[in-house]
């Protein structure tokens, strides 16, 4: 039998994944003194309650070894084998560690750095499930992942810049000067990294060009895992992006209601705040 391991920064909580019928390990974020697991004892509507709340960004930990060791030895104790997708490596040190963890388990643990995270890692770990139900062996299934990830696009139009201020993404000054024009930025999980790679003025104009960055990567391939990604309370502002950029969406669902929605988790959104909203995807 293969199983699926993902860590919560793919904001699969612990409930969902058994849902799912995959196994989750959750990072620890912390916010002052209280610690917490994400997706366990700290779910996305709590996470974005806290980070409003608090007036220093959380902080996240990493997996280490140990932890992966515990995981991959309860996983294959039955001979099983495991495929672990992890957050990018270049956002933390989780995929060292598990890849560290994986030695001890030749042949039966396969480690996929998915060079991305939120729905981005959700999306290739729902890509492991069809592979599954498909009958691959694993080997096979972690060169597919491997290969496929690189198509893997996170895009998000974010609707505040203290929190890219607060994470040290951009300067004090340039955070002001955006908030007084009224400037959406658009970032990307690019190369494994999050990056700015667009602005523009007010939330028609920002949804605008992230639908031009989905274009620009080719488009969103409808055969594949996919969703739309959400920070926020307001129901009607998630609406409006949808009809917004309805020329998405229109041609491959019968309704709007029938597009995934998911909400960030602790590791975007604590960098994008509330009331960001962005779409994962495999580009063609």
């Amino acid at each position: 039998m293969i199983k699926i391991l993902v860590d919560s920064a793919s904001d699969i909580t612990e409930e969902e994944a058994r849902q799912k019928g995959i196994h989750m390990i959750p990072l620890e974020v912390r916010f002052g003194e209280d610690v917490y697991l994400d997706g366990v004892n700290l779910l996305p509507q709590e996470f974005l309650n806290k980070l409003i709340e608090s007036n220093e960004l959380p902080k996240t930990s990493q997996i280490n070894e140990f932890r992966w060791t515990e995981q991959f030895e309860k996983l294959t104790a039955n001979g099983d084998q495991v495929i672990a997708i992890t957050i990018s490596s270049k956002l933390s040190g989780t995929y060292n560690s598990a890849k560290a963890a994986a030695k001890k388990f030749p042949n039966q643990v396969f480690v996929v750095d998915s060079l991305t995270a939120a729905t981005g890692e959700r999306i290739l770990c729902d890509y492991a499930l069809r592979l599954v139900a498909e009958g691959k062996t694993a080997e096979v299934i972690h060169q597919e992942l491997e290969q496929i990830k690189h198509k893997v696009q996170v895009i998000a139009v974010v609707d505040t810049l203290k929190y890219l201020r607060k994470g040290g993404r951009i300067s004090t000054l340039t955070a002001f000067a955006g908030e007084l024009l009224s400037i959406k930025p658009v970032i990307s999980v690019t190369g494994g990294e999050v990056k700015m790679v667009g602005k523009a003025m007010g939330s028609k104009k920002s949804n605008n060009l992230l639908m031009q960055l989905v274009q620009k990567c080719g488009g969103i391939d409808f055969n594949m895992p996919y969703g739309v990604i959400f920070s926020g309370y307001r129901d009607e502002y998630l609406r409006k992006y949808l009809e917004d950029s309805a020329v998405l969406w229109q041609e491959h669902v019968a309704s709007l209601k029938e597009i995934p929605v998911y909400m960030y988790g602790s590791t975007i959104g604590t960098h994008v705040g509330p009331n960001a909203l962005g779409v994962a995807f495999f580009a063609k």
